[in-house]
Parts: structure tokens; sequence; C-alpha cells
């Protein structure tokens, strides 16, 4: 297979490896032959013990093996399972909160977003997937910080990076708790904390596989799973409205924004849409497991081209269905029963999309301890453990979280706004501007590429500070009205 000559070229050439650092030619055999590896924290290789890492009484030859092992095991993805993935990690239940904002946005503006946002999200993510071409060395978005702005850009990227992950995990914690409310009946007298907890527990085992090859595979399960949903709550509202009195001519529907909207109430709609289209947060990591990298813009333009046709389908279809007054969730809109059968359609997206989430920042986290370990392949005992034990602590910390924060909602809004406005819109133009374009970004040639990442960069700041503003006045109404919930309630969250 390819990726098994890559590894070859890997441990015979000294080519880059799948954390961005030379592998066997430039570091083990150095490690080798002085008795020690680089100082970050890795326990030495002594060649009278024979110790590497977490390994005593061994021979080189098996540090050649788990290093070839681990190469290939990450290296298996090509463009199409690239595409499942970020499907899996874009399209999640998210998608049915559109309906909601295509009723306060109206018809015209919601179309117009939809599309907009995801025509400039597909660019950035095209942008990111250039530098990851001309930057192999760069694994995760903290990587591209390095390079940006040196250590500092180091630190505070991965800070950003990983709050955000733990946030979208810490949301689909809180969605299962939903979704076993509402199957249960109110959970027949159970503790919504209970409902938590069962959904933390399986997202930590669907994370358990290291590799985004194995999460491509669920990724088919996923991506059916998420469809079902809709298409469930398409044709539950669509049939709920045509059997209602007037049929679909009544519906109170509008191409223009509701009556009295305001603008915190506007921005929190255009924030769900940005939310939607964030999948450029993990391009570097999908892409470090890539066999051929430049493949990479076959998936952008299809899952672009998915998740563009998919949100303005289920946004628009579903408001005209059921007008002003739909739920977010949509399926809640569906009725009774098929909001029920809607929600165990949709158990599979629920956790291997929150999941995916997980593998991400655990293998940031996990190949940043141990860099320069063959610890970091996951492929021997003490590599397995590190990894599982970062598995629970993650999922735990982002229990909770959702546990804990009696207003999630609109903290996932501000965490969205301070760090998707950037990951997905102004930090790929500020990459094209300082790494990407050839020559003067004035020049003729470069005009358009230059008006493209110029609307992104605009799209970014905005959302940055209009959404961050929405989100915390929101919070701001939310207790003056006397609605925040309270932490660890056996209450269900709505």
């Amino acid at each position: 297979m390819e990726y098994n000559r890559d590894v070859e070229r890997h441990l015979t050439g000294g080519e880059k490896g799948v954390y961005g650092r030379k592998n066997l030619s430039d570091t083990s055999t150095a490690c080798l032959e002085s008795g020690a590896l680089p100082a970050t924290g890795s326990k030495p290789y002594r060649s009278d013990s024979g110790e590497v890492g977490e390994v005593r009484h061994v021979s080189p030859d098996f540090i050649r093996q788990k290093e070839a092992e681990g190469q290939a095991n990450f290296k298996r993805l090509g463009w199409k399972r690239l595409t499942i993935v970020l499907i899996v990690e874009a399209v999640a239940l998210g998608s049915l909160s559109l309906p909601s904002a295509f009723a306060t946005l109206g018809m015209f503006a919601g179309v117009v977003c939809s599309v907009g946002l995801g025509v400039a999200a597909v660019y950035s993510s095209y942008v990111v997937g250039q530098l990851k071409l001309k930057y192999p060395e760069i694994s995760h978005y903290a990587d591209a910080g390095r390079l940006m702005f040196g250590k500092w850009g180091y630190e505070i990227f991965s800070f950003m990076f990983t709050v955000q992950l733990i946030f979208i995990i810490g949301s689909h914690v809180l969605t299962g708790t939903i979704m076993w409310n509402n199957i249960t009946e109110g959970g027949n007298g159970t503790c919504a904390i209970a409902f938590g907890v069962v959904s933390a527990i399986i997202l930590f085992l669907v994370a358990i596989p290291p590799s985004f090859a194995e999460v491509a595979i669920l990724g088919y399960i996923d991506f059916a799973s998420i469809l079902g949903a809709i298409l469930i709550t398409m044709i539950g509202t669509g049939i709920q409205a045509h059997r209602a009195e007037g049929g679909l001519d009544a519906v109170h529907w509008s191409a223009w924004p509701k009556p009295g909207v305001s603008l915190h109430e506007a921005f929190i709609a255009i924030c769900n849409i940005v939310f939607a289209y964030s999948f450029a947060l993990c391009q570097f990591s999908f892409m470090d497991e890539m066999h051929t990298p430049r493949d990479f813009s076959k998936s952008i333009i299809a899952l672009g081209g998915i998740e563009i046709v998919l949100y303005t389908l289920t946004g628009a279809l579903i408001y005209s269905f059921v007008g002003v007054d739909v739920a977010s969730p949509a399926l809640l809109s569906a009725g009774h029963t098929l909001s029920k059968v809607a929600f165990g359609i949709a158990l599979p997206v629920i956790f291997i999309s929150g999941s995916i989430n997980t593998v991400v920042v655990g293998r940031y986290i996990h190949g940043r301890i141990f860099k320069n370990s063959i610890i970091r392949f996951i492929n021997t005992p003490k590599g397995w453990a590190t990894w599982l034990a970062l598995d629970a602590i993650i999922t735990l910390i982002a229990w909770i979280v959702a546990e804990a924060i009696p207003f999630f909602s609109p903290l996932l809004a501000i965490s969205s706004s301070l760090f998707i406005s950037g990951f997905t819109f102004y930090l790929p133009s500020v990459m094209w501007f300082m790494f990407i374009v050839e020559g003067r970004w004035y020049e003729r040639r470069n005009w358009a590429c230059a008006a493209a990442n110029i609307t992104c960069f605009l799209i970014g700041m905005i959302v940055l500070g209009l959404g961050t503003y929405s989100a915390i006045k929101d919070i701001m109404i939310r207790y003056s009205d006397g609605i925040v919930s309270t932490p660890f309630s056996c209450t269900a969250p709505s």
C-alpha cells in the first residue's frame, strides 16, 4: 500500500513524520548513538539497559518496528475517507438548529447566510490546506500558531484549540442528556445527571480508537444517522403542515426577519450558522494522517457542497413547514412520536460526532507529551494506558463543564464567537497574506484571492465582535428573567 512505501521512506530517508519531526534516521538513530533523547521529559535510552521510554530490554529493531507500525497506522486516510471524517466532525445535530435561525433571520437572509458563509468557510479551509502542503510539519492548529507568532502563538492557539474542542464535547454530553430525557418521557423519575453520565461514558468508549481512519468507518453510520433524522423531521413537519387547517398556506413564515427581532437575537442566529461550518478547526489534524495530502481539495469541495445543500434545505424546508414557532433542535417539532423516532435514529451522530473531537484534542495532547517517544504511536502497553487515561480525563472535564455551567448554550456561543471566528475565517486569511501569497498581494494576479481573503477576514472580525456581544447579552437577559438553570440539576436541560 502507498502509506507503507511512505513509511519505508520515513525510516530510511529521514523525511518528516506524522508529528512533524524527522523519524528514525535523525532522531531514533541519534538516540541510539548518543544514549539520550532530546530534552523533552522523555526517559533517555541507555544502551546498557536497553531502555527507551517505557520499554526495557528492547532492541533497536523493536523501536524500528513500532515506528513503522505507528507511521503506517497514522497514514491511512485518502481523500474519500477524509471527506467522511470531516462530515463526522462538521455535520451533527447542530444542523437541526438552522430552522430556528431561519425563523429569526427570515427566509431570504437565512438562505444568503447559509450559502454565503458556507462558500467563505470552504475557501478558508482551502487556504488551511495550502498552508499544510507548504509546511508539512504542521500537525495541529497550534503548530500553525507557532509558525505565525512563535512560541506565544503556539501556546495561545493551543489553549484556544483545546478549550473549543472540550466545549464541543460538552455540548454533545448535553445533547445526549436531552435525547435520553426525550425518549424516556421525561426520564420516568431518573435524575438528568444520570443521563449525562451515560452520555459521557458512551463518548469515552467511541473515542477509544486513536486513528482517524478508524473513525471514518463509523462515519458512514454517522452520516446515515443525521440524514435519517433530518429526513424524518422534514417528512413529519411537512405532513403536519399539510394536515393542519389551511394546509401549507396557513404556515406563518416570512422572507424577512421576524418582527421586533433585536440585534443580539439576529446575531446569535448567525453564530449558529457559523458554528455549523467550523470544520477548519480540525483540518490540520486530519490532513496529517493523509497518505496523499494533495488530494485534500477534493474532500473540501465535496464536504462544502454537501454542507451547503444540506444546511440550506434543512433550514428553509423545515422553517416553511413549521413557521416562526419551530423548535431547536427542529426534530422536537416533528410531533410527540416522530421526535422520539428521530432522536433514536440520531443517537449515533450524537456520540460519533462528539467523540471525534475527543480523538482530535487527545491526539494533540498525547503527541505533545510523548513527541520523542514511541508511546506517541499508541501501539505499546504504556501507549494504550496513557491514551485511555487521557480519553477519560478529557471526557470527564467535558461532562463537568456541561453539568456545572448553568448557561451552557450561550457560553458555547461565546467560545464559538471567540474561537471559531478565528479558526474558520480571519486566521486563514492572515495565513494567506503571511505565507501563501506569491509576490505582492496587490498585484493584478492576486486581486481575486486578496479580495476573498479580505472578505473572510472581515466576516471573522464581525463574528468575533458582534457574536461575543450577543452571547453576553443573552446571558444577562437569562439572569434578569430568572431562567438560568441550577448547576448539576436533576432537571433536564432544554
